[in-house]
């Protein structure tokens, strides 16, 4: 029975460039919500889709000699392929080009205007291309720093959405709905950037021309955040769907959805979504990948040499989802040696080889083993609670304790003993063992199906079952909710990989792979291996210190409360940091070049809390934020990809 309607949403992703395994980590995890939810009883409806207009569109276009229709065309069927080839099942893909798209942007507008919330005016600042938004603290002659080039000026007639009368219905909202937005450090950014006060937004442009149209004023069309956010709606209009259950973001793009999007639904009197989850960044090198730094990993190569399933299983089950993670071809083949090949795929082999060779491929009936059913049962209903807070790693992480449970269990039974061994007594523990690991590998197919649907599948048929996995729901989890079956033809599922061999492949694939998309786009393929700098490596001389030396430095982990430019210094920003004493400290630190006041605020820094502290501008500087210094470059933040606690010392 369908316990009702589910409606989740990726990112729409913008068509600046092709896709690559940021965009298939969002994708993936949104698509295992899809099928954790239908596994538990929903009719589920996943929308993903294409953002198509803006600046960097037109301007991409124009490089490239494409009209803007021509490129959108492109990169959007790149999308599309992409997810084909990973066979991740989309169930709307909606295109911010679609005409009935645009229809239901302007009947927002609309509704919007007519409650009093959208007028006219005309602003004249600095313009970021990228984030294709005005900069209001950057000063003329700033450098944007995703472009490297200064921030262009520019003066153009907008229609304004008052986002400035929403600071406290935002806030009420936010206390009454408390998993509004998750997880809880993305609710503290958004709860602190609220707190600050709102300004009104511009959400139309005059200046450029591939937008959608105003109908009422078609001199300006739609900016791409009031025309982008409306996808999620006109995916399904007219379903009967709406509110969405899940929007599943990166980070970056958090604000959008949970200041901006709220507050224009607000004004209009359309119902809110449910939530906004944003989960961290995938790093490679270290490093946030992106395309300006060249530094981009595509997923197609990855499967077509380790298979779909690995890289589903790898990216979910390696990063702790919400936090930041690291991509590398190393620990992608490790992860997938030490937990697919040893762990699900051993078990899959050696239970089927030995009912195949001990009952003649026909799984014997028993009750099981009691304290194997017991660990199934209790890791099961851990897996499904932390698959339902969209926690994979720790779903997949009860999963294989199963696995590891009926291994060790496999092991003490000693069934190749048992088989030599004909008295009634040995025969019957025989079976207990077979149908122990069977049924258990039944269970953990169910389970990690979400994560693993194609490998599952195959493991699942050569148990015997001759139903669609991905119909199963979570009655199935129950110990001995199917009879035993005659086992199919065995064949091996995740053969252990040689890596270097392994990771070369993967190599050579992602460099084709670049060319072919470089090629198609038109313009130079970027290198995915970090530059190589032709300058010498810097020499430290630096005078030793003693342990007792460094004791003395007390190093703490602190979370930016407040940010805020210092009047009449370039360079320093005034901060608020909670380092887990009764008041945050006040920190005067000279960043103001690399980082804007919003892009500090709920971030985890490392913090000198016993620094004496002293004046600056007349501000009382409580202690010292640590930062790399770069030769002839910005400062760098020292932080965490872990969730590490406020105060939390550095030894």
């Amino acid at each position: 029975m369908s316990k009702g309607k589910y409606y989740l949403t990726t990112p729409i992703y913008y068509v600046n460039a092709a896709p690559h395994i940021g965009h298939a980590y969002t994708t993936v995890a949104a698509e295992t919500i899809a099928r954790v939810k239908r596994m538990e009883g929903y009719d589920v409806v996943l929308t993903t889709g294409t953002d198509e207009h803006g600046t960097k569109v037109e301007r991409a276009a124009t490089a490239q000699g494409k009209t803007p229709g021509e490129f959108v065309d492109l990169i959007s069927n790149e999308f599309r392929t992409q997810w084909q080839k990973l066979d991740i099942r989309i169930d709307r893909f909606q295109r911010t080009t679609n005409p009935e798209h645009g229809k239901l942007v302007n009947r927002l507008f609309e509704a919007c205007k007519a409650n009093g919330y959208i007028y006219k005016g005309t602003y004249t600042g600095l313009y970021a291309v990228v984030s294709e938004s005005f900069v209001n603290d950057a000063k003329p002659g700033d450098i944007d720093p995703e472009t490297g080039k200064p921030y262009e000026e520019l003066t153009e007639e907008n229609y304004f959405f008052k986002l400035s009368a929403f600071t406290h219905r935002l806030l009420e909202f936010y206390e009454q709905n408390p998993d509004f937005v998750g997880p809880e450090i993305r609710r503290n950014e958004v709860l602190a950037f609220v707190k600050q006060g709102l300004q009104d937004l511009s959400i139309t442009r005059t200046s450029i021309k591939w937008g959608i149209p105003v109908e009422s004023d078609p001199a300006h069309v739609f900016y791409v955040w009031f025309d982008a956010l409306t996808t999620y709606i006109s995916a399904i209009f007219g379903e009967n769907r709406w509110p969405a259950d899940l929007h599943l973001i990166g980070k970056e793009i958090l604000r959008f959805h949970a200041v901006y999007w709220p507050a224009f639904l607000m004004a209009a009197g359309w119902p809110l979504p449910k939530r906004v989850f944003a989960h961290g960044w995938l790093l490679f090198e270290n490093d946030k990948m992106s395309k300006s730094r060249g530094n981009i990993v595509r997923p197609t190569p990855i499967a077509e040499v380790m298979g779909v399933d690995a890289l589903r299983y790898f990216l979910l089950r390696e990063i702790v989802f919400g936090q930041d993670g690291s991509f590398s071809f190393d620990a992608l083949v490790g992860r997938y040696n030490a937990d697919l090949a040893n762990g699900l795929g051993n078990l899959a082999s050696r239970t089927l080889n030995m009912v195949s060779q001990y009952r003649e491929g026909v799984i014997p009936t028993a009750e099981g083993d009691a304290g194997i059913r017991e660990t199934a049962t209790k890791q099961a209903a851990l897996a499904l609670s932390a698959y339902d807070s969209f926690d994979f790693s720790h779903a997949l992480e009860h999963t294989w304790n199963i696995i590891s449970g009926v291994d060790k269990f496999i092991v003490e039974r000693a069934p190749w003993k048992l088989a030599k061994d004909q008295s009634e007594e040995a025969q019957r523990k025989l079976d207990e063992t077979l149908y122990t690991a069977a049924e258990a590998l039944r269970v953990v197919c169910v389970l990690a199906s979400p994560v693993l649907p194609h490998t599952t599948q195959a493991i699942w048929t050569q148990l015997g079952n001759e139903s669609p996995l991905e119909t199963e729901q979570t009655e199935s989890l129950v110990w001995g909710a199917r009879p035993p079956e005659r086992i199919g033809n065995i064949s091996a599922v995740f053969p252990r990989l040689d890596p270097k061999p392994t990771i070369q492949r993967m190599q050579e694939l992602e460099e084709a792979e670049k060319r072919r998309q470089a090629e198609l786009l038109g313009k130079p393929a970027e290198s995915s291996a970090p530059a190589e700098s032709s300058a010498p490596a810097a020499v430290i001389d630096a005078p030793t210190i003693s342990i007792d030396d460094f004791s003395k430095v007390d190093l703490r982990v602190g979370e930016v409360k407040s940010a805020e430019n210092v009047k009449g210094a370039d360079k320093l920003l005034h901060l608020r940091v909670d380092i887990g004493e009764a008041e945050p400290r006040t920190i005067v630190a000279g960043i103001a070049l690399a980082y804007k006041p919003d892009q500090l605020i709920g971030r985890k820094v490392v913090i000198v809390a016993n620094l004496q502290p002293r004046k600056l501008r007349g501000l009382t500087s409580q202690g010292m934020i640590v930062a790399a210094s770069l030769e002839g470059g910005a400062p760098v933040l020292a932080g965490f990809h872990e969730d590490v606690p406020v105060g939390a010392r550095l030894k």
